[in-house]
């Protein structure tokens, strides 16, 4: 890759706790994808904001309401010097966005790990009136007019930022769809040079890659079209096109969708697990029914945690006697974590107790500390319904039998913020509060106020057992329980998100109620999982110790936790596959676009167009299925012949396929090629049935017509197919 690297923009980035521009998992993220990009000499520069009061601070009531505290950050404190950043007359660099006819004025702060800068901007400056000066007082504001005006800042103020610094990124790297107005920024930026709109498209899109987190809908920024029209008046001109082009790209059911934006502009777009990919086709696929969910053009690279960040010390020392000296910069080769296994045991298990000593006393937690228990079990992660905090609470006198066994006593930590504006997220904590005063669960349910990135390292180092009970599919990946994993914590999960690929049935246990289901059904269904668990497997076996009180065992499930998760969930791994799959090719497809006065981008929009022009002639007008016949393709059987009108378009520019279910949630495509023209326009194509039972193929075919092109990073990049 050429020097320019990649350029990546989060709105939230979790680097430490003493800068608190970060909410949850998304930043926390962030942070960690820059440390390993640091850690690899990956050359990539962070842009994000400078939140002059961060997310708020958590305080719990008497009658344990959430209350949300906004305390000015303390740059001074920060562990990672925030400085002004400057240019090459060592003046501060400072950039101007026109928001609602205002110009706004941001200064630019840098944060440097390693070899990799973070950029971040902020509006508290003189120049600006008071409404922009608190512009970026706080992290993400529940006033959509505050968002709009935050997410341009980040996107069309980030690109400017970079464009005053001389930074040429080759990759523009969107961490959610936050930040994809700088798509609109950059198109705007060549439009100036004389570049046309379509063709500043294509060049942008080659470019651009997007990190989508989020498997619901509700989760993704929507702005209305009014608003758009608030703050894009005097834009849409700029871009050299008009307004119904520009709003085209995010429009979405009436509004302006900013994750259809960034698919809209990105050559690549990626989940974060296996299953939150298949989880993003079935959400994209709403927006273009026509095409099969398993065709839309998402990939997925599972997240991974920065090691480094979240390992106790104790346990960290125990890797550097028994692990190899490199360990460290080789965390994602498995050889290397082989040797965990040779760790004796008594070693092992002194190490965690000495990180869940550490933990009660830094989270002030009524615990005993000694290896005799109780076993620990944490929750911890953003309050929201779907999280289910309270599952495990579905049967009172059950779980107050497992957490009082005057044997086998067993406690729950939970910790989280909910988000100001979510009621029955803040609902959830309150009646959390409510049920840990009950007389049963006193010094059995213990909860942690004002959750961040130290709470969370003490718990994810010292609880026993981690929990995580989401209503599946709904988590994307989850990275709290890969932090736990590296620690030596056991997860107990539902097979959502990272756990599905990561649990083998060895290294961990899974809740495996229904699925398919009414909630109140998989809720029942799921605790029900969860008690039996616990009962009959996860409590029995901490408390089954051999002569010198240490329960092998249970040390045996983390060596091999340990040893299958710690290689395969960790940012190392994660940025050398963004790397690799998505940065390499995003690099030189960008740049081959751009090339020669954007020759391939100037092609590549003249032929969309004509594609778009004429697309609405064409027809699949007949559908033979035949059998025992002989065609013009040399083949003593055919299955298919469909007669094509195509109209203008040459029949070289088409994919033409059968393609129907395999009865298995898949589907098959058997290309047929061309072999007869019958009149101008007008084709005759014909091919051979898939390799399954010809019961399954014949219930569901049909033909489908899509363009191609070799310039295209995906066979549906125009979102375009005609059927029979």
């Amino acid at each position: 890759m050429p020097n320019g690297g990649v350029a990546y923009f989060s709105a939230e980035f979790g680097i430490d706790e003493s800068l608190p521009i970060y909410s949850g998992g998304l930043g926390i993220l962030a942070g960690d994808h820059i440390k390993a990009a640091a850690d690899l000499n990956i050359p990539l520069t962070g842009v994000g904001i400078l939140y002059g009061k961060g997310y708020f601070q958590q305080r719990i009531n008497e009658s344990g309401w959430q209350q949300h505290l906004y305390p000015e950050v303390d740059l001074e404190a920060s562990a990672y010097p925030v400085r002004l950043a400057r240019d090459a007359e060592d003046r501060p660099v400072v950039i101007r966005v026109t928001l609602a006819g205002r110009q706004v004025h941001a200064k630019a702060y840098t944060v440097q790990m390693g070899t990799v800068t973070l950029y971040l901007l902020n509006t508290d400056m003189d120049d600006n009136g008071d409404e922009d000066r608190r512009l970026t007082d706080t992290l993400y504001p529940s006033d959509p007019d505050v968002r709009i005006r935050q997410e341009l800042l980040l996107g069309i103020g980030g690109a400017r930022l970079l464009v005053a610094l001389g930074i040429q990124p080759d990759v523009w790297h969107l961490n959610e769809g936050h930040s994809a107005f700088l798509a609109l920024e950059r198109i705007r930026m060549l439009s100036a040079e004389g570049v046309p709109f379509e063709t500043a498209l294509e060049a942008v899109k080659a470019s651009t890659v997007f990190t989508t987190h989020t498997p619901v809908p509700a989760g993704h920024d929507v702005f209305s079209v009014e608003m758009m029209d608030r703050y894009f008046g005097d834009y849409y001109w700029q871009l050299g096109t008009d307004r119904e082009r520009v709003l085209s790209l995010g429009r979405l059911g009436g509004a302006f969708n900013m994750t259809r934006l960034a698919v809209s502009t990105s050559s690549k777009v990626n989940g974060v697990s296996k299953l939150h990919g298949e989880v993003t086709r079935d959400l994209f696929h709403g927006w273009t029914p026509h095409i099969p969910r398993q065709d839309i053009p998402v990939d997925s690279v599972t997240n991974g945690i920065h090691i480094g960040t979240w390992l106790a010390p104790g346990i960290k020392a125990l890797y550097d006697r028994h692990l190899p000296s490199d360990w460290a910069v080789r965390t994602a080769e498995r050889d290397i974590w082989t040797a965990v296994r040779d760790i004796p045991a008594k070693e092992l298990w002194e190490a965690h107790q000495q990180a869940k000593s550490d933990m009660a006393e830094e989270l002030g937690l009524p615990i005993a500390s000694s290896g005799e228990g109780p076993l620990v079990i944490g929750f911890a992660r953003r309050f929201a319904t779907y999280k289910r905090a309270l599952l495990i609470f579905r049967d009172l006198e059950r779980l107050e039998r497992i957490l009082r066994d005057p044997n086998r006593p067993v406690s729950l930590v939970f910790a989280g913020k909910a988000h100001p504006a979510d009621g029955p997220g803040q609902e959830l904590i309150r009646r959390l509060v409510e049920l840990s005063r009950e007389e049963r669960f006193k010094g059995r349910v213990h909860i942690v106020e004002n959750y961040a990135m130290d709470k969370a390292k003490k718990l994810v180092q010292g609880v026993d057992v981690w929990l995580n009970t989401p209503v599946k599919p709904m988590e994307a990946s989850g990275t709290s329980g890969q932090k736990a994993a590296m620690n030596g914590v056991l997860n107990c999960s539902v097979l959502d998100g990272w756990w599905v690929e990561g649990y083998n049935g060895r290294n961990g246990w899974a809740i495996e109620g229904a699925t398919d289901v009414d909630a109140e059904h998989q809720a029942r269904q799921d605790s029900e999982a969860l008690y039996r668990l616990l009962e009959d497997e996860i409590v029995p076996l901490f408390y089954r110790r051999d002569d010198r009180a240490i329960p092998t065992e249970w040390v045996g499930m983390m060596k091999e936790s340990i040893c299958t998760l710690a290689p395969v969930y960790n940012t190392h791994r994660m940025v050398s596959d963004y790397w690799h799959k998505v940065y390499v090719p995003a690099s030189a497809r960008g740049n081959r676009f751009a090339a020669d006065d954007f020759e391939v981008a100037s092609r590549v929009a003249a032929y969309k167009q004509f594609v778009r022009d004429h697309w609405p002639a064409v027809r699949v007008r007949k559908v033979e299925i035949l059998a025992d016949h002989s065609s013009r393709i040399g083949l003593s059987k055919t299955a298919f012949r469909a007669e094509i009108q195509l109209g203008a378009i040459w029949h070289k520019d088409v994919r033409v396929e059968a393609v129907g279910s395999d009865g298995k949630q898949g589907i098959w495509r058997a290309k047929l090629e061309q072999v007869q023209q019958q009149a101008k326009g007008v084709y005759v194509y014909e091919g051979v049935s898939p390799d399954i039972p010809s019961h399954v193929w014949r219930s569901n075919v049909n033909v489908r017509v899509t363009p191609v092109s070799p310039d295209f990073a995906s066979d549906f990049e125009m979102e375009l197919a005609a059927w029979g």
